[in-house]
């Protein structure tokens, strides 16, 4: 049934785009709202592609930042500069030809498409189809009322752009994902504490993506920069800070109110289900963007500093994660506590310590205060469509520290890997918010 679900929305999406259900693109707002339209559509698809794990589209997103940034900063008069020299790995990007006219809509409308094509090319028939009706709708859209000499020359330009990112990404050791990241071999560790799976599901009976702490990060030197002390000492002493950690998430779980479940429930962001835990950020800005009304440089610089510290934060987590390879509660529980103990939510199929959604929020809610201030409140609106109410936040920060506790509601975490995914967080997202943006 929820595979049909899934056919369906993106099916609605594609006729969406077919029928023009798109913001308008025209006069001086174009730039912002052929961003807008982009990132609808990845955020649709990357609920819809299999492979879109966390930190798979937390991946994508970086990239598809960076993508529209160097578009934007490269305009002349803009107020922002590279990233190029910044970013590991990152050379400069092709340079406007001298005293030539560039529409920007045309120009970041063509490099969009097609780093949104790259990194989508193993989505199903119908995203595909979605994806070639958006990027001809498009297309004729941004070129309405622009010569087509200048036309021409836009669109060559944010090809090259994209080419040009694109290229950089290929050698970030992340670029191949084989049986949606789930290794054909991989020895588990026999000894008490470690991870052991948690799933029926045969293809996770190993846990996903263990490389991942190896790509290349964005902005930190590499995906042990921010590394953490190792968790309480695995114990089985009901005595032990081990076990007290545990019982914590047994009693909790097991005393939900209504309103820890709806805090479980809003951050929960299951792959297939939501646009995943990186999306519910980007998703996040682009809320906040409406709000403040932001102009292409403003949103650029949010979108591009989200999505390279949250690409930062997996890579970071899943290196801590893979290097402690901690046992999950479920399993925990079930074996020294009460074996029909059941968690709210699913347990993902790989190492507990660090909490992903605490290091990912915190680091997030780093370049979002950095970007829009401190202390902004807000309202995250991200689930209504799938019928969960928003919720309000007094700043970034609160709405990554509820984050982080949703996982022990969920059964998902203890609260050592959540208050320190936490501080691991913080300590990546200030790799990005060091980056020079503004001239």
């Amino acid at each position: 049934m929820k595979g049909i679900l899934r056919f369906v929305a993106v099916a609605a999406l594609a006729v969406a785009v077919w029928a023009g259900a798109l913001v308008p693109v025209q006069a001086k707002e174009q730039p912002e709202k052929v961003l807008r339209n982009w990132y609808r559509m990845v955020l649709e698809l990357v609920r819809h592609t299999p492979t879109f794990s966390p930190p798979v589209a937390s991946r994508a997103f970086a990239y598809l930042g960076v993508t529209g940034y160097e578009v934007t900063a490269s305009a002349e008069g803009a107020p922002l500069v590279t990233l190029a020299g910044q970013l590991n790995g990152l050379t400069a990007v092709p340079g406007r030809e001298p005293g030539k006219i560039y529409d920007e809509g045309v120009a970041l409308n063509a490099a969009m498409a097609i780093t949104a094509k790259n990194f989508f090319s193993h989505t199903g028939p119908t995203g595909q189809r979605a994806l070639a009706a958006m990027t001809k709708k498009m297309a004729v859209d941004v070129a309405k009322a622009v010569p087509s000499d200048v036309a021409a020359r836009s669109e060559d330009y944010g090809r090259k752009v994209a080419e040009h990112i694109l290229a950089w990404s290929a050698a970030d050791g992340g670029a191949e994902i084989e049986n949606m990241g789930f290794p054909r071999e991989y020895a588990l560790i026999a000894k008490p504490g470690h991870w052991v799976p948690t799933s029926p599901i045969q293809q996770q009976q190993v846990p996903l993506l263990p490389q991942w702490g190896k790509v290349r990060t964005f902005a930190m030197p590499d995906g042990s920069t921010c590394g953490l002390p190792p968790p309480p000492e695995y114990s089985e002493d009901k005595n032990s800070e081990f076990y007290k950690e545990a019982d914590e998430v047994y009693q909790a779980v097991s005393n939900l109110n209504g309103e820890q479940r709806a805090i479980a429930r809003f951050w929960s962001d299951d792959p297939m289900l939501s646009p995943t835990p990186p999306g519910h950020w980007i998703a996040i800005v682009w809320q906040v963007a409406a709000k403040e009304r932001a102009d292409a440089p403003r949103t650029v610089e949010a979108l591009a500093l989200l999505g390279v510290t949250v690409a930062d934060a997996f890579i970071g987590c899943w290196d801590a994660k893979f290097e402690f390879d901690l046992i999950r509660p479920i399993s925990y529980i079930q074996k020294q506590i009460d074996p029909k103990w059941q968690a709210l939510l699913i347990t993902p199929p790989f190492p507990e310590y660090p909490s992903g959604h605490s290091t990912q929020s915190a680091a997030a809610a780093e370049v979002l205060t950095h970007v829009f201030g401190d202390n902004y409140a807000f309202s995250d609106a991200t689930h209504e469509a799938d019928g969960l109410k928003p919720r309000d936040f007094k700043s970034f920060r609160a709405a990554a520290e509820e984050a982080g506790i949703s996982r022990l509601y969920g059964g998902i975490h203890f609260r050592a890997a959540i208050e320190r995914g936490l501080e691991q967080g913080r300590c990546i997202g200030a790799y990005a918010v060091k980056l020079k943006t503004r001239k």
